[in-house]
């Protein structure tokens, strides 16, 4: 039934915003983790400086996992986690370091992952790395 709901709910945004991948992305992101047991804690986490954004925080298992979500609308360009370049990765990094200070996570506790997702028709392609960078 649950299923049936997120299928109807992802066909709307798509009419609604269909140019909207990373909106897309996130949201399959974020179902495709909690299917596989991650508990989601925070969406699109900011520091209060505004500089660098987290689009998912989970909890897989005792580890708390800092998310980045790319989304393309094909893989014709090359894969989208080869968006997640060094300038990337440290302000993750900091943003990372501010929600673990702030929510008393030890940092030897956390890790990094990427969450790829291709929007090509007729099926979604969705790839999780984890531990994807340090």
């Amino acid at each position: 039934m649950m299923g049936l709901l997120y299928r109807a709910a992802d066909a709307l945004r798509r009419r609604r915003s269909p140019s909207d991948h990373g909106r897309l992305g996130e949201d399959v992101a974020h179902r495709y983790l909690q299917g596989h047991g991650c508990t989601v804690v925070a969406r699109n986490y900011r520091r209060r400086s505004g500089a660098g954004e987290i689009d998912l925080v989970v909890w897989h298992g005792a580890t708390l996992v800092f998310v980045e979500v790319k989304t393309r609308g094909s893989a014709e360009f090359g894969e989208p986690e080869g968006a997640v370049d060094e300038e990337k990765q440290k302000n993750l990094h900091r943003a990372a370091r501010d929600y673990a200070r702030r929510t008393g996570v030890e940092w030897e506790g956390t890790r990094f992952d990427i969450v790829s997702v291709v929007l090509e028709r007729p099926r979604v392609r969705i790839a999780w790395l984890q531990d994807a960078f340090r």
